[in-house]
């Protein structure tokens, strides 16, 4: 399939060599300086650009009927937008916070252990991510999915970065160089703790990810979740 790239950075780079590797074509790379789109050559897009310009890339995509998968995380203030103009065209959008299959496994894993713990009420929960030092957010789109994972399933009602309040769940985020993504889940008592981890040890694994999802929108119509092409739904 033909496959345009809205951002070219690390991770563009990294899903056009795993694109290339499964028999894809990349017919167009956007980047700050692109001017031009050819949208009727495109069959998917894949958008890993930057916050300020994810919403007006999956905007274009969806009004010219392109399938559209974004892992460009810090612009969720327009998702609901996205959301309503997918659903108006009849288009079909992927949103994730992490394309990768061990951590979209992980956030079941998370979801499953808040079930268990949820009644018990001398376990505080909290959370650490430790990321590159050109990530621009903070926490990550991963430890915020994980902490709504957390919510959804007992009575915590926020998340919090650094000192959290009482019902809210701290989540410590780290920048240290070349670390590719590395996310803890933490239930502490007096007496004992119970930890969960997930370690990224490249970006490849995000890459494959958001290229199967690709491969699976395809001719579909919908707002989807990386559930929905895991089968974990």
């Amino acid at each position: 399939m033909n496959i345009a790239l809205f951002g070219y950075g690390k991770m563009g780079k990294m899903i056009e060599q795993i694109a290339l590797k499964r028999n894809h074509t990349i017919v167009a790379k956007v980047d700050v300086d692109t001017t031009e789109i050819n949208y009727s050559e495109i069959d998917v897009a894949i958008d890993f650009s930057m916050p300020n310009a994810a919403y007006g890339n999956i905007k274009n995509c969806l009004e010219h009927n392109i399938p559209v998968i974004s892992g460009t995380t810090g612009w969720l203030q327009d998702y609901q937008n996205a959301v309503d103009l997918c659903k108006e065209k009849n288009g079909a959008f992927i949103y994730a916070s992490n394309f990768s299959l061990g951590v979209n496994l992980f956030f079941e894993l998370n979801s499953y252990l808040a079930k268990m713990m949820a009644p018990l009420k001398q376990y505080n929960v909290s959370m650490e991510e430790i990321h590159h030092t050109q990530k621009l957010d903070a926490p990550s789109g991963t430890a915020i999915t994980l902490a709504e994972g957390v919510i959804n399933e007992t009575d915590y009602t926020n998340w919090k970065l650094d000192e959290a309040g009482e019902q809210e769940i701290p989540i410590t985020a780290k920048r240290i160089a070349d670390t590719p993504g590395t996310h803890t889940v933490s239930y502490d008592s007096e007496v004992d703790g119970i930890e969960i981890k997930h370690t990224a040890h490249n970006r490849e694994g995000f890459a494959l990810g958001a290229v199967i999802a690709a491969e699976w929108i395809v001719g579909k119509s919908g707002v989807f979740t990386m559930k929905d092409v895991l089968n974990l739904s």
